[in-house]
């Protein structure tokens, strides 16, 4: 098990991000339209998975809008969100701001959380998922982990786009 922080106080993950080396946990999320995402629906890309707690929060909703930006004209590359966010609020968010080059992908009822080691089983945010990024390379090999040392704070954007090159 991992520990983060949730402003200055400890939390627990339910386990480890995937190991540098290894194969991407595969999973398969709802879409902002209840349909289902994989990931290897996206083998033969580059896949950046940017894991948040919700994306009503300001630090989510952020991180969300700079991959959208700084991804953007990355080539052979993917943008995942993924929450446990209902995909209605997904849309929504996604609608309201003009985010069209990430997916936002509903953790909602999968193991998505455990099997990436970043669902909180400690402190007030407990189900949901701690703040992460991991990137896999076009064969689906794990290139990149982040486990944010803060749930408040935002990613390293630059190190986890500068494994694309």
């Amino acid at each position: 098990m991992a520990q983060t922080l949730l402003r200055g106080n400890p939390v627990q993950t339910a386990g480890d991000l995937p190991t540098i080396g290894t194969t991407a946990p595969a999973f398969t999320l709802k879409d902002a339209k209840l349909q289902p995402v994989s990931l290897a629906d996206f083998i033969g890309k580059k896949v950046v998975i940017s894991i948040f707690p919700s994306i009503d929060t300001p630090t989510c909703a952020t991180s969300t809008r700079k991959f959208n930006e700084q991804a953007a004209g990355k080539t052979n590359t993917v943008v995942l969100t993924v929450s446990e966010d209902l995909p209605f609020a997904l849309g929504r968010f996604c609608g309201a701001e003009g985010i069209d080059n990430v997916h936002t992908l509903s953790a909602f009822r999968s193991t998505f959380g455990k099997d990436y080691g970043v669902e909180m089983t400690t402190g007030p945010l407990t189900g949901l998922c701690a703040r992460a990024v991991v990137v896999a390379d076009a064969a689906g090999k794990v290139i990149y982990t982040e486990l944010v040392d803060d749930i408040t704070h935002e990613p390293n954007y630059a190190a986890a786009l500068a494994v694309l090159a």
